[in-house]
C-alpha cells in the first residue's frame, strides 16, 4: 500500500493571465501530484525583491504519494510546461508561475536541491497569509508552533490584498466516486488501467481470480465441452468475491475500483452456452445480480478486434493463443447489447484502441478527465 502523505504548496504568477496560470497550475497539480484538499483566497501582493508586475499568490494543500525528491522534480516539470524558463540567474525576475514547497508533513529536509520547511516563508506575508488561511493550526516543524503564531511574528510590512477571484478546486475521482467498474473484452487493458488509478488514487481495488480457475485452460482447448462448468464458476467467484469486498469498508482507502462487473459472466455465457445452459444458466444469474451493489460508474473500454489479439498475444498467456476473432466480435456485440438495455447503470464507452495509457501520460490524463466529468 502506498503512503499517502499532505504537502503545502505556494503558487505565485505575475505575467500573462494571472489567474489562468494558477488554475492551469492547479489542474496539473492535481492530474500528476495528488488530491488538492484545500486552496486558499486569491491575495495580490507587489513583487518581491525587484521591480514588476504585482503577483497573485496562493497557498494550496495537496495529498500526494509521492517522496519530496520526486515532487520537486514534478513540480518543475510543471512549471516547464507552463511556459517557466528557469536559469542559473540568482536574481529574482518576473514568471507565468512559481511553485514552491513549503511544508511535507513534519519533515526537515535538507539536501542540495531541496529544503523544507521553505528558509524563506517566515519572512514573507504573501506566503504565510494564504498559507495560514487553509492550515493554522500546523505546526512548523523547526519553529515548533502554529503557523498562526509564526504569521503574528512576521517582519514583512508588505500590503497584501485579498483580490476575491476564485478558482476552481479539481474533481477527485474518490470525491465523486464510491466504487467504478471497469470492463471490456478480451486484451482491453481493464486490469491494467484498474491498477494505475487504484495508485494513483489510492482505491481499494478487486481484480478477477480468473487465474485461479482450473476450467480456464480447458475451455479454450474444447470451448463446447466445459463452457458451462467455467461460466458456473467464474459466476460463483465473481459473486463471492464482489460481495465480501464490496461489504469491507477500508479506512485507509479512499473508494473501490474493479477490473470487471458481475454482468461480464452474462456475456460470455451468451457467447459459450447452447440455449438450453444459457436458459439455466440465466435464472442463477437474476437470483444473484439482484444481491450485487451497483457501480457509481460503468467503464467499458472498447478496443477494435486486431488490436485486442496484438495485446493477447503480447502478454503472452498460452491458454488464449488460439481465440478467435469471431469469438471477440462476439463479446463485442455482447456488451454493446447489454450496455444498450441496462439503463439503470452510468455508463461511459472509453474508445482505446489509438490509446497506450500504460506508457503515454496524455492518453491515461485523457482517460482521468473523461472519467472525472462523467455525468
Amino acid at each position: 500500500m502506498q503512503i499517502v502523505r499532505n504537502t503545502y504548496l505556494s503558487l505565485g504568477s505575475n505575467l500573462g493571465n494571472k489567474l489562468e496560470n494558477l488554475q492551469k497550475a492547479i489542474d496539473l497539480i492535481a492530474i500528476e501530484i495528488g488530491k488538492i484538499s484545500k486552496i486558499s483566497s486569491v491575495y495580490k501582493t507587489s513583487a518581491w525583491g525587484f521591480d514588476s508586475d504585482d503577483f497573485y499568490n496562493i497557498c494550496i494543500e495537496v495529498s500526494t504519494n509521492l517522496n519530496p525528491e520526486n515532487l520537486l522534480i514534478q513540480l518543475n516539470r510543471i512549471e516547464k510546461a507552463l511556459g517557466r524558463i528557469r536559469t542559473s540567474d540568482k536574481e529574482y525576475k518576473a514568471r507565468t508561475i512559481d511553485i514552491d514547497i513549503l511544508l511535507f508533513e513534519s519533515e526537515i529536509i535538507f539536501s542540495k536541491d531541496l529544503i523544507v520547511p521553505h528558509k524563506e516563508m517566515l519572512k514573507r506575508k504573501f506566503v504565510m497569509v494564504p498559507l495560514v488561511e487553509i492550515a493554522p493550526n500546523v505546526i512548523h516543524p523547526i519553529e515548533k508552533q502554529r503557523l498562526q503564531v509564526c504569521l503574528s511574528n512576521i517582519a514583512d510590512n508588505t500590503e497584501i490584498e485579498n483580490t476575491n477571484l476564485k478558482l476552481v478546486k479539481p474533481i477527485c475521482l474518490s470525491d465523486k466516486y464510491n466504487y467504478i467498474a471497469i470492463e471490456g473484452n478480451i486484451g482491453a487493458g481493464k486490469t491494467t488501467l484498474a491498477n494505475l488509478i487504484a495508485e494513483d488514487f489510492n482505491a481499494k481495488i478487486i481484480l478477477e481470480r480468473f487465474a485461479d480457475n482450473p476450467f480456464l485452460p480447458k475451455y479454450y482447448a474444447d470451448m463446447e465441452r466445459y463452457a458451462f462448468p467455467l461460466e458456473m464458476s467464474f459466476l460463483a467467484d465473481r459473486y463471492q468475491q464482489l460481495s465480501d469486498d464490496l461489504a469491507q469498508f477500508d479506512l485507509f482507502k479512499n473508494f473501490i475500483i474493479s477490473d470487471y462487473y458481475i454482468f461480464k459472466s452474462l456475456i460470455f455465457a451468451q457467447v459459450s452456452l447452447s440455449k438450453e445452459e444459457y436458459a439455466l444458466y440465466r435464472r442463477m444469474f437474476d437470483i444473484m445480480y439482484k444481491e450485487i451493489s451497483k457501480p457509481d460508474l460503468y467503464i467499458y473500454l472498447y478496443q477494435e478486434t486486431p488490436r485486442l489479439l496484438e495485446n493477447i498475444k503480447k502478454r503472452g498467456r498460452e491458454y488464449e493463443q488460439n481465440i478467435a476473432p469471431d469469438y471477440l466480435d462476439n463479446i463485442h456485440k455482447g456488451y454493446a447489447s447489454f450496455i444498450k438495455t441496462e439503463e439503470s447503470l452510468n455508463t461511459l464507452i472509453i474508445d482505446v484502441s489509438d490509446m497506450d495509457f500504460l506508457n503515454n501520460p496524455s492518453d491515461y490524463n485523457e482517460i482521468i478527465s473523461r472519467i472525472k466529468n462523467a455525468t
